[in-house]
């Protein structure tokens, strides 16, 4: 039900554009956000919208380098990365979730589902 793209290969200082797509209708409403995964680490929390209000939230590791937006007719969600670091390497993964209150956005446990992630490597 989610579907993402446009992983791939970059050098240090570039940009990557990602984009998670919801095959149901009844995502408009709901919290959608990015998570990552680096080898050998957890998973964690990239960036979160609100598909109906468009609210924000951003991981202090990139604030101000990436930005969330959402396409509510194509229900898509994008994430433009910038000044990558090769420290953003990760499996980048798409996920949604019906209600969810702002201070839960940044838990992996809250999203009910999830896309099956796209490879970003930033190259130094």
């Amino acid at each position: 039900q989610l579907q993402a793209s446009g992983g791939g290969l970059v050098q240090a200082g570039g940009s990557l554009r990602l984009s998670c797509v919801a095959s149901e209708r009844s995502f408009g409403r709901w919290v959608m956000a990015w998570f990552r995964q680096a080898p050998g680490k957890e998973r964690e929390f990239v960036a979160g919208i609100n598909l109906s209000g468009g609210t924000t939230d951003y991981s202090d590791s990139v604030k101000g380098r990436f930005t969330i937006s959402r396409d509510t007719a194509k229900i898509t969600v994008y994430l433009q990365m910038n000044s990558l670091k090769p420290e953003d390497t990760a499996v980048y993964f798409c996920a949604a979730s019906g209600t969810l209150i702002r201070s839960s956005w940044s838990m992996s446990t809250a999203y009910a589902y999830w896309g099956q992630g796209t490879l970003v490597t930033v190259s130094s």
